[in-house]
């Protein structure tokens, strides 16, 4: 059986739910877009500053596009197993150890996520009696992102456990082809016309 072949077999044997697939493409697109807008509103608020003209507007957008990238972010990597995960110690098992922590692992995660949803709406709920300046706009518009992460986390954790205890969690990673490099002569060469 090719590579390719046992490729295709794990990723049918470990198949993700495809409409989390669009909704992490989408995310992925939406801190893209966050991040840009982050590296644009800093350059313009040094730029306004340098040259005696400082927008004072633009420190709010700038901690609002920051903290939107956070958690979205971490929601994210949540689903590509990049944030919140201890790799190094389940990848050292197999079996039923191994099975036992990352069941373990994902039930800290979702712990997790369930904080955040339920401190984060706390937040979000009381940020409406503060407000931001120079815009007057409640601090609850920062707020608003955190129970959202926490939903967001806890499902992708949610189909991670699942997935993970129908199939396992094993996912041992393809054999690198061997490139094969040609040898190097390091002899003296006899230099010509000399």
């Amino acid at each position: 059986m090719a590579i390719s072949d046992k490729l295709v077999l794990q990723r049918q044997r470990h198949l993700k739910w495809r409409w989390l697939d669009r909704l992490e493409l989408a995310l992925m697109i939406v801190c893209g877009v966050l991040c840009f807008g982050f590296s644009l509103s800093v350059t313009c608020d040094i730029v306004t500053r340098t040259i005696g003209h400082p927008w004072l507007w633009l420190q709010e957008v700038t901690s609002t596009l920051f903290i939107y990238a956070i958690f979205i972010g971490a929601a994210v990597a949540t689903r590509r197993n990049d944030h919140l995960y201890l790799t190094a110690l389940s990848e050292a098992m197999h079996g039923t150890p191994r099975l036992v922590i990352e069941i373990v692992i994902r039930l800290v995660v979702l712990g997790v996520a369930c904080c955040l949803i339920w401190y984060g709406y706390l937040n979000y709920v009381r940020g409406f009696g503060s407000f931001r300046l120079p815009s007057g706009t409640p601090i609850a518009s920062l707020y608003a992102v955190i129970p959202l992460s926490g939903i967001l986390i806890a499902l992708f954790t949610i189909e991670q456990l699942v997935n993970g205890i129908r199939n396992g969690f094993d996912h041992p990673e393809p054999p690198e082809e061997e490139l094969s490099i040609p040898a190097v002569d390091t002899g003296i060469q006899p230099r010509a016309g000399l």
